[in-house]
């Protein structure tokens, strides 16, 4: 008899079951070992009269809002009855685009390819208006420095093209002796497809990516090409984290600092994404960072018409994936709710109908968390744990052998499992009839082969999925 320990290592569907390495890693997340539980989602806010394809929260001093953009409006949550209210400029939008916004001091700036910039104060602000009669149509706006840039300009008609603000001034457009706005084309690369800041920009095309920093008068910005004829395919894909951005090219996902270009997916998910993707849809994709679990997220349309998330742990370096309802992912902050005010403000008459514990941070005032959208309606990722299921790698004990016992290291649960087994590696992977583990934690099987793998899925309350021992008796040919 033989008795082995598998430990939950890397995910790395690129790879083949026999390389010990996990087969899939599905509705968790990476920890230091193991994999801890990813939540389903739960509605939070009210339903906004369309369907929504952005969120934003906007934060200046005590004040917080948040905010959901649709093709023809854009909403404010009312953070007294969680309703989403139209903020929209008089007469609304018309875009086949998701909005993208960032934030200049106290001035929530969003972009649409259709209309101009749109602006909104925090604190005195009732609707969004046009941030000025000279400010640029585009695509893409960000902040860099004390300057807000635009890119991807006039719908479509200037797509290599880049425009910049006076410095400290988010409604001078126009350039002159007494002003720092200006204009660049970037050359080469194609169209630019997103833009990141801070204290110097990143400009995304699709094959190229520049770095723009400030060099003062008289040209003000200097553009250098950091990457030439490789870029981002879809710029919904771009994230950033501290001084990092992530983002997917058309090969892969890759890291930037702004001086070196680093793949994060290569050989490890590159493969399984493309493969798992709708194409014809990429332009849906959102991505975003958590910073409780601080993981980056992707959410993407698969080639099944459902919606998936590849999740992607910063320190590990290691990733898992997850299944979802939410067509788009992205930050809230809330203003801070007291527990009578769950009650005669928001509504919830009962524990039950609370769509988080009532410690989770949705409750405490200002703190950023990972939130998402399903049609019409912001949600959060604070619901119960969400048909997690881990598969081991082949385990391969002599040339035929037979599994009589597996013992799942569920920390705070329990598990059921299943397993498959096949004397050949080009045989049909077929699981068997699930074996829930008992008190003891042990779970009885009995199957022969050569190879066999388990899919273990956690259940109760768990917290980490760490492992799994298997006893495996050798046995003769006949």
């Amino acid at each position: 008899m033989a008795n082995q320990r598998i430990v939950f290592g890397e995910w790395l569907p690129d790879q083949p079951g026999v390389s010990g390495t996990l087969v899939d890693a599905k509705n968790v997340y990476p920890t230091g070992v193991g994999y801890a539980p990813f939540p389903s989602v739960e509605n939070y806010s009210q339903d906004a009269s369309e369907n929504l394809n952005s969120l934003f929260v906007g934060k200046y001093g005590s004040e917080v809002q948040v905010f959901a953009g649709g093709f023809t409006k854009i909403f404010k949550l009312d953070n007294t009855d969680l309703s989403l209210d139209d903020v929209s400029k008089s007469g609304g939008y018309s875009s086949a685009f998701n909005w993208n916004f960032t934030q200049f001091g106290s001035v929530v700036i969003g972009a649409n390819n259709s209309n101009k910039l749109q602006s909104w104060t925090i604190g005195s602000s009732t609707q969004f208006a046009d941030l000025d009669a000279n400010a640029p149509v585009a695509k893409y706006v960000t902040v860099i420095r004390d300057f807000v840039f635009a890119g991807n300009l006039d719908n479509g008609t200037n797509s290599n093209k880049v425009i910049w603000s006076d410095i400290n001034s988010e409604t001078t457009w126009v350039s002159g002796s007494t002003s720092q706005s200006d204009f660049q084309f970037l050359p080469d690369g194609g169209n630019i497809t997103g833009m990141v800041g801070g204290e110097f920009g990143l400009i995304f095309l699709e094959r190229a990516i520049y770095r723009c920093t400030y060099s003062g008068s008289p040209l003000f910005w200097q553009f250098d090409t950091i990457s030439k004829e490789f870029g981002c395919l879809e710029g919904n894909s771009i994230t950033q984290y501290g001084n990092i951005t992530y983002f997917l090219s058309d090969t892969g996902f890759f890291q930037c600092d702004g001086i070196s270009i680093s793949p994060i997916g290569t050989e490890k998910v590159d493969r399984y994404f493309f493969d798992d993707v709708d194409l014809s849809d990429l332009n849906s994709i959102s991505s975003t960072v958590d910073p409780v679990k601080k993981i980056i997220v992707w959410n993407y349309k698969n080639s099944n018409g459902g919606r998936s998330m590849l999740i992607y742990n910063i320190q590990l370096q290691k990733w898992s994936r997850a299944e979802t309802t939410a067509n788009v992912i992205g930050t809230i902050a809330t203003s801070g709710t007291t527990l009578e005010a769950l009650d005669t403000t928001l509504g919830y008459t009962s524990i039950e109908t609370i769509p988080a514990s009532l410690d989770d941070r949705l409750w405490i005032g200002g703190k950023y968390l990972f939130a998402g959208v399903v049609n019409a309606k912001i949600v959060g990722f604070t619901g119960t744990n969400y048909n997690s299921e881990i598969i081991t790698p082949d385990i391969e004990v002599g040339y035929n052998s037979m599994v009589i016992l597996a013992k799942p290291q569920i920390d705070n649960g329990s598990a059921t499992v299943k397993i498959a087994s096949r004397k050949n590696l080009n045989d049909n992977i077929l699981f068997g009839s699930l074996s829930t583990a008992s008190s003891e934690g042990r779970a009885s099987l009995r199957s022969v082969g050569r190879y066999h793998r388990l899919s273990i899925n956690p259940t109760g309350s768990w917290t980490n999925a760490v492992s799994v021992d298997v006893e495996i008796n050798q046995m003769g040919l006949r």
